[in-house]
């Protein structure tokens, strides 16, 4: 392996920076060159360096760093390579340096180290050194030299030069010569440190004896082990050209452009010969110069111009030196050095290199994030080749200059991927030479995604109307939430997150699907239990932390004309055949036949549980005896005499009304109420009586039957009590019947207290007995007198059983009872009128 130089800027300063670089949260520039230095002529794999090692990088580190080469020109990257596994540095391709570097005295590589997680970049260069793989050349295999035989001794000619391209100590030449009386060898130092063989003429020639000499001119370098070139030296001797051509300068010097065409006169050289003739017409020509030179330039044999050839290209060679002989008519020959400085143009535009770009760069990257590394590159010197860059586009991104050449494009503010997911911007480099040149390479940056928007609802609080008496399992509404952010973190889910009645509660009601959002109905709904209520769905995300929002659901549930009137007076079981009063307890009310047109009768009352329209209610006259007597009021469901009671008038009447909702289809219920037209009650009894004697429907003969049986066993129970009653007499009364008076029955007035109950006025009637006297069996009670007339307001509030009025009077033909005795009360029924009715065959009350 070669020697490896690294040189930093300070070796204790670079032991501490380096890492706090590598372990730097956002990537910056690498302060710092790292060096190398290889022999040419090194094989494919050779190791250059450690490269990871150097970079503070550990082989565990390397598969997450992802280490790797780059550079502005993509024919260094050829040379390198670094291995994944170890992170060595090596040779990729066989350098050579001449063919590299040509006869430049330093000659170095350089490129970019990168590193990602976080991202890094180093400058790397690696140093070509010379070895000697090349030998002294001669342009020619012979060199022709004509000596006059009057030349004299001492005199000099001047021999090509040998060319080695080798650098350094490898391209020192010394000169030999092959041993001859007539000749030795002379080195003549040039000015720019070349060395310059002469021929020196020993002795006088004698063109007679001798006319042509061969000798041998070996150029030898000054490597490790030394290499050398020979070529032949002829020496013609010759009659009377005894001046050699002379040229005016020793080197000429000239300056041109690159890119001029070809055929342009770069400079002309001249040389004298003082001899006539042909000997002192002087030729020009190349002497021994590479061919790359006789490619790029051409020499008038005739004129000594020198002109272009071929493109001079300032970036591949900036200065050319060779060497031209002129060569008269008799043989001699003279030579001079041309020194041709080629000025750069502004010919190049800038190279632009992404050498690495982070995409896609999270959302929530924090501003000055580093996003790419950009390398610009002009081949141009002097002001045709510094560069500035800049960013063209709309994008929260700006770039900023590093070291060697290269730039970070960072971000300059926070970015956004639900306002844009991707940004393109273009990176524009420019010159400063006159006119600018510019060059433009397109950097897209993709944006991840990050899950930093929360689910949005539609609406924040919905609301939906279901009909009552729907089916389990019926679509309600449907919400939508919509999440900004992408993938998972914008998947959104549904569930119920509590309400009114709390989580556990509204699920009772609805549930909603998890991935639509669509809320169904868990059971049908009944307007009458519950009219509304709320529940709360939250959205969320699928992103880690996930986000939620949560809308109110409002439902109402509509009112359906699920529910008949209900008849609450009169009730509507108190005159059916089965109740347990019997036919007799049907309700009935007493009109006198006094009453005017417009008196009150009784009041129909009845309620609808439903709501709105499906609770109005109306009533209505259906059936009546009489259809011209009675009206009922359509909305207040009051009966009324639509005119004044005749004589004429059938004293019982039964009245149908139907009271009916405004529902669709409207729902009804009716009511029946018995009238009695009659001035008092005691009128009305007889009444009563005919009607319940009169009645031949199977549920009054089954009524009957009952009554008959109950009658049957109270008589037999009674006859035991007389039986056991008259024994105990015989002994004495006892003190439990000491009650008992002579007088049959109270006088005291009979007392209606109020008894208020759902429906309309309700009427209760209390009838009071004094069981001080027996009634003989069989025997009819004796009427009572007329009751005085009283008002509503005495009728209603009237005085208790148990007290007795002064307004009251015992029976006809009867001593007043004992104030003492104890009454007995026995209420009727709420809600109707309850009398005995007299038994066929003269039973009492």
């Amino acid at each position: 392996m070669a020697g490896r130089q690294r040189q930093s800027r300070g070796r204790a300063a670079g032991r501490v920076v380096l890492p706090a670089l590598l372990l730097c949260l956002w990537c910056r520039a690498a302060a710092e060159r790292i060096r190398y230095a290889i022999p040419e002529e090194l094989g494919r794999g050779s190791l250059v360096g450690p490269l990871a090692r150097d970079l503070g990088l550990s082989p565990a580190e390397l598969p997450a760093r992802k280490l790797r080469v780059a550079a502005a020109a993509k024919r260094q990257l050829k040379y390198f390579t670094v291995s994944g596994e170890s992170g060595n540095l090596y040779v990729s391709e066989r350098l050579d340096r001449e063919e590299m570097c040509g006869e430049s005295a330093s000659c170095s590589v350089s490129f970019e180290a990168l590193v990602q997680n976080p991202l890094n970049v180093f400058h790397v260069e690696v140093a070509i050194q010379d070895v000697n793989d090349n030998s002294p050349t001669f342009s020619k295999a012979a060199l022709h030299l004509e000596i006059g035989e009057w030349t004299l001794p001492g005199a000099r000619f001047p021999l090509e030069m040998a060319r080695d391209a080798d650098v350094g100590s490898n391209s020192l030449l010394t000169y030999q010569l092959t041993g001859n009386p007539s000749f030795t060898l002379a080195v003549k130092e040039s000015p720019d440190g070349s060395k310059q063989p002469e021929l020196v003429l020993e002795r006088a020639l004698d063109r007679e004896k001798q006319s042509s000499f061969e000798l041998v001119l070996t150029a030898v370098d000054g490597g490790d082990p030394v290499r050398s070139g020979t070529v032949q030296v002829r020496v013609n001797v010759t009659d009377a050209n005894d001046n050699a051509p002379v040229f005016g300068k020793s080197v000429y010097e000239a300056r041109v452009r690159e890119n001029v065409p070809a055929g342009w006169l770069v400079l002309r050289v001249r040389a004298t010969d003082a001899d006539a003739g042909s000997n002192g017409r002087v030729s020009y020509s190349f002497g021994n110069v590479p061919d790359g030179v006789r490619a790029l330039f051409s020499v008038e044999s005739d004129s000594g111009e020198v002109r272009t050839a071929g493109p001079l290209d300032f970036e591949e060679k900036s200065k050319y030196s060779f060497s031209l002989e002129a060569r008269d008519g008799g043989g001699l020959v003279a030579h001079c050095k041309v020194q041709i400085d080629i000025t750069d143009e502004n010919d190049n535009a800038p190279d632009i290199t992404l050498l690495s770009v982070s995409s896609p760069v999270p959302e929530d990257a924090p501003s000055g994030t580093v996003v790419a590394l950009v390398n610009v590159n002009d081949p141009d010197s002097g002001e045709n080749g510094q560069v500035w860059c800049e960013l063209s586009g709309e994008a929260p991104l700006s770039i900023v200059a590093s070291s060697g050449g290269s730039y970070k494009v960072v971000t300059a503010s926070a970015l956004d991927r639900e306002q844009a997911a991707e940004h393109r911007v273009t990176v524009v480099a420019r010159d400063r030479g006159s006119p600018a040149l510019s060059s433009r390479a397109a950097l897209v940056l993709e944006v991840s995604d990050v899950n930093d928007n929360a689910p949005v609802f539609e609406e924040a609080a919905y609301s939906a109307y279901v009909a009552e008496n729907n089916a389990a399992g019926a679509p309600v509404l449907r919400v939508r939430a919509r999440d900004a952010d992408a993938g998972a973190n914008g998947r959104v889910s549904y569930w119920l997150a509590g309400g009114s009645a709390g989580a556990a509660g509204a699920a009772a009601y609805v549930s909603v699907e998890a991935r639509s959002g669509a809320v169904y109905a868990q059971r049908s709904f009944d307007y009458e239990q519950c009219r509304e209520f709320a529940v709360a769905v939250r959205a969320q995300d699928g992103g880690a932390p996930a986000r939620s929002s949560t809308a109110t659901v409002r439902v109402f549930v509509l009112d359906r004309n699920d529910n008949a009137p209900r008849v609450l007076w009169p009730a509507a079981g108190a005159g059916t055949a089965g109740a347990a009063a019997g036919a007799a307890a049907a309700p009935f009310e007493v009109v006198p036949r006094s009453a005017a047109a417009g008196y009150l009768v009784a009041k129909v009352v009845a309620v609808d549980a439903d709501a709105g329209r499906n609770a109005w209610l109306s009533y209505e006259l259906v059936q009546a005896a009489e259809p011209a007597l009675f009206r009922v009021g359509l909305h207040s469901g009051e009966v009324r005499t639509a005119r004044a009671v005749s004589e004429r008038d059938a004293a019982k009447q039964r009245l149908v009304a139907v009271v009916k909702d405004h529902g669709q289809p409207a729902l009804s219920a009716t009511a029946t109420l018995h009238v009695v037209l009659a001035e008092s009650l005691q009128e009305a009894l007889p009444e009563l009586s005919e009607r319940a004697a009169g009645a031949d429907s199977p549920a009054e003969l089954q009524f009957y039957l009952v009554l008959a049986l109950a009658l049957l066993s109270a008589l037999f129970l009674l006859s035991v009590a007389l039986a056991v009653l008259a024994r105990v007499r015989r002994a004495g009364p006892p003190a439990v019947l000491r009650c008992l008076g002579a007088q049959r029955f109270s006088v005291a007035g009979a007392a209606f207290p109020a008894d208020f109950c759902e429906g309309t006025l309700p009427y209760s009637y209390n009838l009071c007995v004094a069981p001080g006297r027996a009634v003989a069996e069989g025997a009819w009670l004796p009427p009572p007198p007329p009751l005085p007339s009283l008002p509503a307001e005495e009728l209603v509030g009237g005085e208790p059983c148990g007290k007795r009025s002064p307004s009251s009077s015992a029976g006809a033909g009867e001593p007043p009872a004992d104030p003492d005795a104890p009454q007995v009360c026995k209420p009727a029924r709420p809600l109707s009128l309850s009398l005995s009715q007299p038994h066929a065959q003269g039973g009492g009350l």
